[in-house]
């Protein structure tokens, strides 16, 4: 009987789960598209029930569990999502549950606002960088940051005067940023008819941002563009550093101190064109040969809670004569001298003060003073009072005095996700003291800005920046709103398209006021309006990028028959850009192109025209080849563009009455710049000593440059704008100690 029992004992153990009440969960898991998800992990919490939902989104599992309980879906990219629900109310009971799964904003997938802004930089993805090296190694640019930014869309080819001219828009129209602080200054002095170039080197900064319109709310007072420049961190380790060129001396080092949390660094340079002009003659007549000399000092130091102080200060003089033919007579000269002084501070904290909470503060301060000396001159180059005051006019001493404060600080929340919130304050004061033989101009402009702005991610393919900005200045004694947005959306793998719109005011140039500094002309701020769309792919090795834009200017400052701000405008374009590391072996190139139709009717224009410095195409072909059997790379730079047009615009009858007297256009502009990097001990593992050796020559193929038309006052003569030299021939030999960049220059090109 025993044995009759032991197999029902058995099999009842087997069955008696099986009298339990069970429940059968099924269902379906899709995103907020109703895209069906496969994969997605599903299990009852406190057990161990569950399974994975298969390629239609289904899952199903069966459970003996009992009450109240929560079934769970999750997935990697997606957030948790949590059902309740009551088991064990019947024998065979079906569950039917539907998950859907929003997906998770990350910042490695989530689309960025790229409208008008081209990016380089750690924290830059979907942008098209053009990093420091870059900027080294674009042929012919001499290491100048601007030159290198000119080989992107929307920047025009303007040779006789300093600036970067963006979609229309004056030099003066672009301000230039370093670390979110104003540089009011960041040219060097010049004399007429020649660009001077920028005082910063591109080794100061670790990103960029070259905004060629819709830029953010938390700047202003540039009608077209702003230049973004971040300064680096800390640098890697300690080094020493010297430059021997054919026109520069250099050294400085950075001193990283032990325990890596701060550096301080300084550096001197020297320039003297003297050896140069000896063995190039220039078409003027430099009586007293450019000369420069140029120092900086930085501190940086990390913060307890991760944030960085820098501070960072250059000072700059510089000096140079030059004479010319005079343009009005016969056998008489202009010699014009020029002494300059620039002192630029800046000084800038950023921290995190957790709960999301960070600032970016900044104080600036800056002092720029121009002593110009020009004489009207005979044949044996002494002064001389002719007794006409159209020519003796031309004698005069200016000394031009100015000083600039920034305040800013912007405060930044983050949200959910990516999403964050900033807002902030502006705060700047011009000082301008200008003396003019025994005239004195003082001008004081105090303004003030309150800005807000906010990121939002709806999903990684959906994004808007959102913002405004007030602004009074008190030199026009008026107020401003100007609204800021853009949209964001991913169309592909690796594609996305963005759109802004913004309204961006400028207060006019000081010069303006200069003549009526006891009564000020009733003037307005300038005004332009951006519309702005762009298709944007973008790999780690090629960018696609093509963007239509629209501008309105409004209010423009208007000189004939009274100084106002009655002056209008428009520009309209589309730009292309394509940069390829991926198609040819060890090679990397990169082509933009811009179309640009604008016309203003501003300043002593008696119509509406095209701007002098505008051209309707421009076209930049940019190559770079590191050979390393060599240890060369070789680097060029074509650029193209059609002829710009000019204008003889001379007043008649009384009043005055602004006519065109004559009109045309340049020839076309033909650039082809070269440089060649040569690294010695590249490959000597013991190497003490890391060198560069680095041969530029801009204008290779020796084309004549006609950037405009001077005229005499009666137009009947008219004298081409050229450089001052058709080419510009450059060699030099950097040191460094302490850390080899060889592998930088390499991987550039790889």
């Amino acid at each position: 009987m025993r044995t009759f029992f032991i197999p029902l004992i058995i099999l009842g153990l087997f069955t008696a789960p099986l009298t339990k009440a069970q429940t059968k969960v099924t269902g379906l898991v899709t995103d907020l598209k109703g895209h069906p998800l496969h994969g997605v992990g599903i299990s009852l919490l406190g057990t161990y029930d569950g399974t994975i939902s298969d390629s239609t989104g289904q899952f199903a599992f069966v459970t003996f569990e009992k009450g109240d309980k929560v079934v769970e879906a999750k997935i990697m990219g997606y957030t948790i999502k949590q059902e309740k629900v009551l088991l064990g109310t019947s024998l065979n009971a079906i569950i039917n549950l539907h998950f859907e799964l929003r997906e998770e904003v990350s910042e490695l997938k989530a689309v960025s606002v790229t409208a008008g802004s081209f990016a380089a930089g750690d924290k830059k993805r979907a942008a098209t960088v053009l990093s420091t090296l870059d900027m080294y190694t674009t042929g012919g640019a001499n290491a100048d940051v601007t030159a290198s930014i000119k080989t992107l869309p929307g920047a025009q080819q303007v040779g006789e005067q300093e600036g970067l001219f963006v979609r229309g828009g004056e030099g003066y129209e672009t301000k230039q940023y370093i670390d979110g602080m104003v540089v009011n200054n960041p040219y060097y002095a010049s004399s007429p008819g020649i660009a001077a170039r920028g005082r910063f080197a591109p080794s100061l900064f670790k990103g960029n941002v070259f905004s060629t319109g819709g830029y953010s709310a938390i700047y202003g007072q540039a009608l077209s563009s702003v230049l973004l420049l971040e300064s680096v961190d800390l640098p890697e380790k300690s080094e020493v550093s010297a430059s021997i060129t054919s026109v520069f001396l250099g050294a400085g080092t950075q001193q990283l101190t032990k325990n890596k949390k701060a550096s301080y660094g300084f550096n001197y340079g020297y320039t003297n064109l003297t050896p140069y002009f000896a063995i190039l003659s220039q078409k003027p007549d430099y009586f007293i040969v450019p000369q420069f000399h140029t120092a900086d000092v930085n501190f940086r130091v990390k913060t307890k809670r991760g944030g960085m102080i820098k501070y960072y200060s250059t000072f700059g003089a510089n000096q140079l004569g030059i004479r010319n033919v005079d343009i009005d007579s016969l056998n008489l000269k202009d010699a014009f001298q020029l002494k300059n002084i620039n002192w630029y501070n800046n000084i800038t904290w950023r921290e995190n003060f957790g709960k999301g909470w960070k600032l970016n503060a900044g104080f600036s301060f800056a002092i720029n003073n121009d002593k110009i000396h020009q004489q009207l001159q005979d044949a044996n180059n002494n002064s001389v009072v002719i007794g006409m005051p159209i020519l003796d006019a031309k004698s005069f001493q200016l000394n031009n005095q100015q000083s600039y404060t920034q305040f800013r600080a912007v405060f930044e929340k983050k949200l959910t996700g990516l999403n964050v919130i900033r807002m902030g304050t502006d705060y700047w004061y011009n000082h301008q003291n200008l003396r003019y033989n025994n005239y004195t101009s003082i001008i004081n402009n105090h303004y003030n800005a309150y800005f807000a702005e906010a990121d939002v991610h709806v999903t990684n393919g959906l994004a808007a920046k959102i913002g405004g900005r007030a602004e009074y200045a008190s030199l026009i004694q008026s107020w401003n709103i100007a609204p800021r947005l853009a949209l964001a959306l991913k169309t592909g793998k690796h594609a996305q398209m963005s759109a802004a719109y913004g309204i961006f005011f400028q207060t006019p140039e000081n010069n303006y006021f200069i003549e009526y500094s006891e009564k000020l002309p009733q003037l307005n701020y300038m005004k332009a309006t951006h519309y702005l769309v762009n298709y944007i792919k973008t790999t780690n090795l090629q960018t696609f990028r093509i963007e239509a834009y629209y501008k309105q200017y409004q209010q423009l400052v208007k000189t004939i028959p009274d100084t106002s701000t009655n002056g209008y405008g428009f520009a309209k374009g589309i730009e292309l850009f394509w940069r390829d590391k991926k198609t040819f072996k060890n090679f990397d190139y990169w082509i933009s192109y811009s179309y640009l139709n604008t016309e203003r009717n501003y300043l002593n224009y008696p119509q509406t025209l095209q701007p002098g410095y505008t051209t309707p195409h421009t076209f930049n072909l940019v190559t770079k080849k590191f050979i390393t059997s060599l240890k060369t790379g070789f680097n060029f730079t074509y650029t193209f563009a059609t002829g710009r047009p000019y204008y003889n615009i001379q007043s008649v009858n009384t009043p005055p009455k602004y006519v065109l007297a004559d009109e045309g256009k340049t020839p076309a502009y033909h650039n082809l710049g070269f440089s060649l990097n040569y690294l010695p001990n590249l490959g000597k593992p013991n190497a003490k000593t890391y060198v560069v050796w680095v041969v530029s020559v801009t204008n290779l193929l020796n084309n004549t440059q006609t950037f405009s038309y001077n005229y005499s006052a009666n137009g009947m003569n008219k004298v081409a704008i050229h450089p001052p030299i058709k080419q510009f021939f450059f060699i030099g030999c950097f040191l460094s100690w302490g850390v080899d960049r060889s592998q930088d220059a390499i991987n550039n090109n790889l």
